[in-house]
């Protein structure tokens, strides 16, 4: 989620060393020739219904455009101001909010998590006392990857508080500082740093500091009253081999981590801004400091490069980082900053290469992110003015090996499967409140004979639990933009349930289902006690 759904994660960050920020006057920029038809053929291959597209040039909007349509079967087209959900692109913004406060004097990057949040604990004393700001920015606290993200994913009727609270009980998969795992649920945590200063939350601070001064008059911080005649991209995704609108999903209680939705048009404004180093492009006046800009943009963690598949060599980084809200490699000798974005029926990508003063904004409403970096590659070519590469044969390649890969897997699953083993106990035996450290309740019912799952704190989450294999049943999801999942129960040996685990089904799932985290005991209840 935010960033999940993005298949090449060796390749989605970026950035940048100190540069001047004086651009030179130079001829009138001019975009690729072939933008539309290019952007036209990706939206083809990659079954992609709407798109938008900014570049940014020498401090010039080059192009804010829509292409395609908002929505499945509606012709009503996209144009510069339909809005998108940007989903992780979110994260810039929080840092940026919370760079003005350290202009102001009001914070500090290292100052411990504790003193701005009182109630903030992790799992392990010595992080609750050490983690920092600059720590809940950078993805090396020690949590796996995507770990908790099912607080709020999908929405769920947690508070951003209580999902706070709920850290305490995570356990940490390595050391502290130690590794990169990428998370959300600390985004959400340094986005309640800023009311906890300012007494503004988060949503009216973006909107006021960020939003406002930009004329960023079309972009919100939430969908969740969002009315179909809005000029709105809608949601689609792929569900059992075919592309499908579905609803949108509200993630106030992350929205510090992922749940801004913006246009074209408005993201332009912030792409100027962030290659100004925080001046404002048409007028006087700051939103951060020089300074700041430099430390948003200074290598915090370091992130492995490896070697991308053979269809996208031509993207092997020499260096990757994570900084504070982007991302940071090269390519072709220039140094890139950058981040992706993903939510539910969305996926875009933002990204700034100062040193060509430049910068790319491509928002989609379906979940391929090859359609997005085939156009990024293609447009950075152009002004690298390098020879071009056919990217968008060289990601669907890459796509369709995944895919590949993943049927395989499955099948062989299936394969291995004993399918006509049988449950050690009768069906109702599994039946009962089972409850997870950090998620919290879950039930398992009766229901026509056969069982059925409830993740109590989200609404959508209730399965058709379809037995396996032993004492394994695969979760079959109502909801259909749930990942599937297997739910694996152990036994006391006395017969009685000693605990369950899930793990999802498909290889391709979305890290933020991060069932393998969930450890299942069952609750005492008048029928379990001995």
């Amino acid at each position: 989620m935010f960033l999940a759904r993005l298949k090449f994660p060796a390749i989605l960050f970026f950035v940048v060393t100190l540069v001047s920020s004086a651009w030179p006057q130079a001829s009138t920029p001019t975009a690729p020739a072939d933008l539309d038809a290019y952007v036209a053929a990706s939206m083809k291959t990659f079954l992609v219904p709407g798109m938008a597209v900014a570049i940014v040039k020498d401090g010039k909007m080059v192009v804010a455009k829509g292409y395609g349509v908002r929505k499945l079967g509606d012709p009503t087209p996209v144009d510069e101001f339909t809005l998108f959900g940007i989903g992780s692109n979110t994260k810039a913004f929080t840092t940026a909010a919370l760079a003005t406060l350290v202009d102001e004097g009001k914070l500090s990057w290292d100052d411990p998590v504790y003193q701005r949040l009182p109630g903030f604990v992790m799992y392990d004393p010595y992080v609750s006392h050490e983690m920092t700001i600059r720590d809940l920015l950078t993805h090396r606290s020690g949590m796996g990857l995507g770990e908790g993200d099912l607080l709020f994913w999908p929405h769920s009727t947690y508070t951003r508080e209580e999902v706070i609270y709920k850290l305490r009980f995570m356990k940490p998969q390595s050391s502290f500082r130690s590794h990169y795992a990428y998370d959300n649920l600390l985004y959400m945590t340094a986005g309640q740093i800023i009311p906890a200063v300012t007494g503004t939350t988060w949503d009216d601070y973006i909107r006021q500091r960020i939003f406002s001064p930009l004329g960023m008059a079309h972009t919100n911080v939430s969908n969740a009253n969002i009315k179909p005649s809005d000029n709105v991209a809608f949601p689609h995704s792929r569900m059992d081999g075919k592309l499908q609108v579905i609803h949108f999903e509200v993630l106030d209680n992350a929205a510090p981590a992922g749940a801004i939705n913006s246009c074209a048009a408005d993201m332009a404004k912030w792409v100027q801004l962030q290659l100004n180093r925080g001046k404002f492009i048409d007028r006087e006046g700051r939103l951060f400091t020089e300074q700041r800009s430099g430390e948003m943009w200074s290598p915090q963690t370091i992130l492995p490069t490896g070697n991308p598949p053979p269809p996208l060599a031509a993207l092997k980084a020499n260096f990757a980082d994570y900084a504070l809200g982007w991302g940071l490699r090269d390519y072709h000798g220039r140094k890139l900053i950058g981040h992706t974005g993903g939510v539910a029926g969305f996926v875009s990508r933002v990204m700034l290469v100062p040193e060509e003063n430049l910068g790319v904004v491509v928002l989609t409403n379906a979940e391929q992110d090859g359609a997005f970096d085939s156009i990024l590659y293609h447009v950075l070519d152009h002004y690298f003015q390098v020879p071009p590469t056919d990217w968008i044969g060289a990601f669907k390649a890459v796509d369709d090996q995944q895919e590949k890969e993943a049927a395989e897997t499955m099948k062989k699953a299936e394969g291995a499967r004993a399918a006509d083993s049988k449950p050690s106990l009768p069906l109702e035996k599994y039946a009962g409140v089972y409850n997870d450290a950090w998620y919290g309740p879950i039930t398992i019912r009766s229901e026509s004979g056969g069982l059925v799952i409830t993740f109590d704190h989200t609404p959508t989450m209730i399965g058709d639990l379809q037995h396996w294999q032993y004492n394994t049943f695969k979760v079959h999801w109502r909801d259909r933009t749930i990942e599937d999942a297997y739910i694996t129960f152990a036994l006391n040996p006395d017969g009685t349930i000693e605990s369950a685990k899930m793990a999802a089904v498909s290889p391709l799932a979305d890290f933020s289902f991060d069932y393998q985290d969930l450890l299942l005991k069952p609750a005492v209840t008048p029928d379990r006690k001995k």
